[in-house]
């Protein structure tokens, strides 16, 4: 069943990033980058709600301090993690962001080793090792359809990887905590974390809270609000999938393969719909991405 809520969480997860790619070229300011999100993280908070409602039991919002702490950290890295990839998804070919996520899973790959002595299979090293050089190979890809990376580009792009790996991480420690709070009462308080988070950043941000900035948002929001519902829900999907599959399967499985499975997926999805064009590095990149995850699950 890993697996299976792997995949589902992969295909979501696709599904936010054609969204966000399609309203990347509309909202253009970083301010209102921080709203949409804002408006993202209170849909989830709804949805999420609205599931613990329909159970029956609205106890199930009273959690114990240390799960509270960790949807903190989860919301919070989730917060920066949303903020910094559409920023990054305007400088860079739209792969190249899970390019630099596969990188980001050393993180929980790490941390749960060392904390929950998961073992690292010698084949799953030389998996990883596979993906990196398959990252390697995509970003001499990215400098082939656009101009060479920024080191500004690049430090976002690393910054998306190390904040959705604290994210990832998050998620491992929810589950090794062994409390009877429950994956949607975990993602609703995520979310409830990540919009206060990024509410007071938009608050920070604006240079000048008035009538004309806020019509100019509404304006910018409404254009995009059906990518953003659509959105919202996917985000919600794709952390309460993985957070089930990460019930079953270690982290030196579940992290890699979910990266690794989405870089592929969004190339073929930026060669599809967005026009990024094919080259022999790409397909090379992909191949070798493919090999790394039968060395990690198969071998």
């Amino acid at each position: 069943m890993g697996y299976l809520f792997l995949c589902l969480a992969v295909l979501s997860g696709a599904t936010k990033g054609f969204c966000g790619k399609k309203t990347s070229g509309v909202v253009t300011r970083n301010s209102d980058t921080m709203l949409v999100n804002v408006l993202r993280m209170l849909f989830c908070v709804v949805i999420g709600f609205g599931i613990i409602t329909a159970s029956g039991d609205i106890e199930l919002l009273k959690i114990e301090s240390n799960v509270l702490w960790i949807s903190m950290l989860s919301g919070v890295s989730t917060a920066l993690f949303v903020v910094l990839w559409l920023i990054s998804v305007k400088k860079s070919a739209y792969m190249m962001l899970d390019v630099f996520m596969t990188l980001g899973t050393i993180i929980p790959i790490m941390a749960c080793s060392f904390l929950y002595k998961e073992a690292i299979e010698l084949n799953q090293i030389i998996g990883l090792v596979i993906l990196v050089v398959a990252v390697l190979i995509m970003c001499s890809y990215n400098n082939s359809v656009k101009e060479k990376m920024k080191f500004s580009s690049f430090l976002i792009l690393v910054l998306c990887g190390v904040t959705n790996g604290i994210a990832d991480f998050s998620q491992k420690l929810f589950v090794k905590t062994n409390s009877t709070a429950t994956v949607e009462v975990f993602n609703f308080y995520t979310y409830v974390f990540a919009g206060l988070f990024l509410l007071a950043c938009y608050m920070v941000s604006v240079k000048k809270l008035d009538k004309e900035n806020l019509s100019y948002a509404a304006g910018k929001i409404k254009s995009v609000f059906f990518y953003i519902i659509i959105m919202s829900v996917c985000l919600f999907l794709h952390s309460y999938f993985k957070l089930l599959a990460a019930n079953t399967l270690s982290a030196a499985q579940l992290y890699p393969l979910s990266q690794g499975l989405g870089m592929i997926v969004s190339t073929i999805m930026s060669a599809v719909f967005f026009k990024e064009k094919l080259n022999a590095k790409c397909i090379i990149g992909i191949v070798i991405a493919f090999v790394g995850l039968i060395f990690i699950n198969v071998l």
